[in-house]
């Protein structure tokens, strides 16, 4: 049977999240014209990456090691990051635009300078990213697809989990922040088998935070909707 394709030649994945919300400011919509193309990672999207060259990351953030936000929502956490770890390129994929244009305006307030932005489905990102080039991982507050009939589309699932395995280094640390029960139940079934360590030894290394963590809005909703934030750390293997 024949894959099927888009015209550009990129394998056909079904997206289920949002991509546009409410009309954008004036301001977002500058920032998108004026900031999104120049924090580009490099070539990611089929029409002007149709062979799949690997992404130069060494040239693009200077010989840094490099981190990758996977869904950053509105940027908080990464803006965040990216004060506290200067030597360090971050890598944020969202394909929700008005997440994006958030981010950019706290780009601007925060002058960081090791951001780098793929405002589309990190799977297309996976495809260019070099083997064992990330250094550490976040997933954090992913769409929980409640419905067990839906949790296929969760990130803790094969599709998603073969390349974060392939992309990151040796001993990388892969961190998983939800709110969500069951999410956590699929993440500790299915991270380990794609090549991870989970690294409890005690109740307080998931009920705690990371001591550079920073709450998101996402957070924020949970707590107050008196649902228990969980924090789950894996190493590659």
């Amino acid at each position: 049977m024949t894959k099927r394709t888009h015209p550009s030649g990129a394998p056909w994945r079904n997206f289920y999240g949002r991509t546009k919300g409410k009309t954008l400011r004036k301001s977002q919509e500058i920032y998108l014209d004026e900031d999104l193309a120049k924090l580009s990672p490099g070539p990611v999207d089929w029409d002007i990456n149709p062979d799949r060259q690997p992404l130069d990351l060494k040239d693009g953030f200077d010989g840094r090691d490099v981190w990758l936000e996977i869904g950053f929502g509105g940027g908080e956490h990464m803006v965040h990051q990216a004060a506290l770890s200067p030597k360090v390129g971050i890598i944020g994929c969202e394909p929700y635009i008005n997440g994006v244009a958030m981010l950019l305006g706290k780009i601007r307030e925060a002058e960081c300078d090791n951001i780098r932005i793929h405002p589309g489905d990190v799977r297309d990102l996976f495809d260019v990213l070099p083997d064992a080039s990330i250094a550490k991982a976040f997933l954090l507050y992913p769409d929980p697809w409640p419905k067990k009939r839906h949790h296929r589309r969760r990130f803790v699932t094969r599709e998603y989990l073969e390349p974060l395995s392939r992309v990151l280094q040796q001993g990388a640390e892969f961190r998983v922040a939800t709110d969500i029960p069951d999410y956590v139940r699929q993440a500790l079934e299915e991270v380990p088998r794609h090549g991870f360590s989970w690294a409890a030894e005690r109740p307080q290394d998931w009920r705690v935070a990371w001591p550079d963590w920073t709450r998101t809005r996402y957070e924020a909703k949970a707590v107050r909707e008196a649902r228990v934030p969980h924090y789950l750390t894996f190493f590659k293997d």
